[in-house]
């Protein structure tokens, strides 16, 4: 425990992702240990939650698809893709409010950057990410369906979200270490957002003025675009592209701020 929080205090924020980051190799390890361990003696291991996945996008898309009269080769493509991404989006944050809480026991031994674990939380989930966009390619060849050269987007738009995901789980793994109940209320902010961003409803499902009220103020929502529109042939709005590049930059700013308060005393909150 002294150990942790000598170093605590001699590190900067700055430092600890750098190193992080130079080390990802130990983060990666941990993150998939912790799938590995997760489905240990399983048959089908994490394909399991392909499986669940798969389950529920077929039945949700039946259900909504029907019920806003969309067709099908429309509306399972992208019901496929918003359930598969907002898991992810949704598990890594609220898997980021418990990282240093589930960590506590090597953080107060060992000299690890704290950084290291969010990297794990991130790369154990998108582990999932992989597995469960296996279900995409099947769904677009039920329709007949393929991608075109809008989906190479879909890379550096995959890369803004995870930078923006991992500052989020910073500044929540920090808070959530001080303030515990604050994790129930993440979580209450994550189910809720689900219903308002368009996962399981179509953009041009809502009239104008709602329509800008719950995609353009939705961060979420650009979040999802930058991802899932390249994957349906659609390169996604300069808004989209602007506001997640920007809520990266300022994100990142708070998030290193954040950690470099706050980082010494994180071990004394645990």
């Amino acid at each position: 425990m002294s150990m942790a929080r000598t170093t605590s205090h001699k590190i900067t924020a700055w430092e600890d992702v750098s190193s992080s980051i130079a080390n990802f190799q130990l983060a990666a390890m941990l993150g998939w240990q912790d799938v590995a361990q997760r489905y240990r003696r399983s048959s089908l291991g994490a394909f399991w939650l392909t499986i669940n996945m798969g389950v529920l996008i077929g039945a949700l898309g039946l259900v909504f698809g029907t019920i806003f009269g969309t067709p099908m080769a429309e509306f399972l493509p992208f019901i496929c893709l918003g359930l598969i991404f907002w898991g992810y989006f949704s598990q890594i944050i609220n898997d980021g409010c418990g990282t240093f809480i589930a960590s506590s026991d090597t953080m107060l031994q060992l000299p690890v950057p704290f950084f290291t674990f969010i990297l794990r939380t991130w790369w154990r989930n998108t582990i999932i990410l992989a597995h469960n966009l296996v279900i995409f390619p099947i769904v677009l060849l039920i329709f007949a369906q393929f991608v075109n050269f809008y989906a190479l987007l879909a890379i550096p738009g995959f890369i803004l979200v995870s930078l923006n995901l991992l500052w989020v789980a910073v500044v929540l793994a920090i808070l959530c270490t001080r303030y515990r109940d604050l994790t129930q209320i993440v979580q209450n902010i994550m189910q809720v957002g689900m219903y308002v961003t368009p996962i399981m409803w179509m953009p041009n499902h809502l009239p104008g003025k709602a329509s800008a009220l719950m995609m353009d103020l939705n961060p979420f929502y650009h979040l999802i675009s930058v991802i899932r529109n390249p994957l349906l042939g659609d390169p996604g709005t300069g808004l989209n592209w602007l506001v997640v590049t920007a809520m990266a930059v300022i994100g990142w700013i708070v998030a290193l701020l954040f950690l470099n308060r706050y980082r010494s005393r994180i071990t004394y909150w645990l």
